[in-house]
């Protein structure tokens, strides 16, 4: 037994070695394509350790650093050879590979960087906050009730770039000796002015149920997964009814932890396809495309679990509903949004689509999610939140212009 797993266990770490070893190769010949970048150009900069696997963190920012860097030149640091090349493949923005802390350091040498964001809470994260006389900024990687967004490490970073008025308030009250007003910079969601792109269907008179599941998380008290709960049964009902298309988006991660959630997301994107070829004017779409746009401003209703997806269409004011977490561990602020939220409970996913026709025409609900929206984002009009992070990020370089005059006066 011990030698199977070790066997196992061998060829895993084997897999993982080519992978980074042809990712490097990859990257080395990208690198020269590109050529050198231009010294003393980037001001901004976005910090990313990860590998490709978590790259959906970075991906949200893509376009809201593409406009920003049409005023404010922004430069990438990837320190993970797969992510490097994820991300000058297909981000639009200039990358630097700073796989060593030696290669961090000439960056910073070559760059005046005053401004470094940071999109999630990577160790190595620590690697590049030891470099003082620039803003370290959290900008994390989505706006939700999880316990995540109320973590103590964001008193590492000298300011956090938070969503509104929900944001500040969850911090206030879970965090000691925080100043929130003054460390917190409220930008609404800037990815709300980019919600872009063609769906690959032609809109009928189908309903479009857009179904976008987190994964089963590290720990039980973020278990909030439904693909193994709720997925199935939801998804097998809506394909029979032969009056709704399903966009099916789960999360990058499901089934890393617990094989059970791969298994059931293997199933429901097996369902999907045999649907497809039994009816082609289903057209069922299972959603893996690095930009999220449509996905979320074009559906007649969203089914997402406790995660950031639930406030990214919060903010589209369009029909919600949110999965109940069957795990008894799983913690569940309902001081927010989700105490007013629509539940769909497990036992509730074999009769969804009545379920979701009550959702659709409940108007009461409509005013609630505008109200709600207005609370987490502030004001969502064409453009605001992309003024809002301009200004932000405007404001920050303002300061670290000033700390310099101080210094050089002294």
């Amino acid at each position: 037994m011990q030698l199977a797993k070790d066997a196992k266990r061998a060829v895993r770490l084997a897999k993982r070695v080519l992978k980074g070893r042809r990712a490097y190769f990859e990257l080395r010949n990208l690198i020269l394509e590109q050529g050198p970048l231009p010294e003393q150009r980037f001001r901004v900069g976005v910090y990313f350790a990860d590998s490709d696997v978590n790259i959906y963190q970075m991906r949200q920012w893509y376009a809201p650093l593409q406009e920003l860097s049409k005023h404010w030149p922004v430069l990438v640091l990837a320190r993970n050879a797969a992510g490097a090349r994820q991300l000058m493949q297909e981000s639009g923005l200039d990358v630097a590979f700073v796989q060593k802390v030696t290669d961090l350091e000439r960056v910073i040498e070559q760059q005046p960087l005053d401004v470094i964001l940071y999109v999630n809470q990577n160790t190595r994260n620590f690697q590049m906050m030891r470099y003082g006389r620039r803003w370290h900024v959290f900008i994390n990687h989505g706006e939700s009730d999880k316990m995540y967004m109320t973590s103590n490490q964001y008193k590492t970073y000298d300011f956090a770039l938070v969503a509104g008025d929900a944001a500040q308030a969850r911090l206030s009250k879970a965090l000691w000796d925080y100043d929130v007003d003054r460390r917190t910079i409220p930008i609404g969601r800037p990815q709300a002015d980019h919600l872009g792109g063609t769906p690959p269907f032609e809109p009928d008179e189908r309903t479009v149920v857009f179904y976008a599941p987190t994964w089963e998380g590290d720990r039980p008290a973020a278990c909030y997964g439904s693909v193994a709960t709720h997925g199935e049964a939801l998804v097998r009902e809506l394909i029979a009814t032969g009056r709704h298309r399903v966009v099916y988006r789960p999360h990058p991660r499901s089934g890393v932890v617990d094989s059970e959630f791969g298994a059931a997301n293997t199933r429901i994107i097996a369902m999907l396809q045999e649907a497809n070829q039994q009816d082609p004017a289903a057209q069922h779409v299972y959603d893996t495309s690095p930009a999220l746009g449509w996905q979320l401003s074009l559906p007649d209703v969203a089914i997402c679990d406790i995660s950031a997806m639930v406030y990214d269409r919060l903010a589209t004011g369009k029909p919600l509903m949110v999965t109940r977490p069957v795990a008894p561990e799983a913690e569940v602020d309902e001081g927010g949004y989700l105490s007013v939220c629509e539940w769909l409970d497990a036992d509730q996913a074999g009769d969804i689509a009545a379920v979701l026709d009550r959702v659709i025409g409940d108007d009461a609900a409509r005013e609630r999610l505008g109200t709600w929206s207005q609370h987490y984002f502030g004001d969502t009009s064409p453009g605001a939140p992309t003024r809002r992070f301009h200004g932000a990020i405007e404001g920050l370089l303002a300061k670290a212009d000033e700390w310099r005059r101080r210094q050089t006066a002294e």
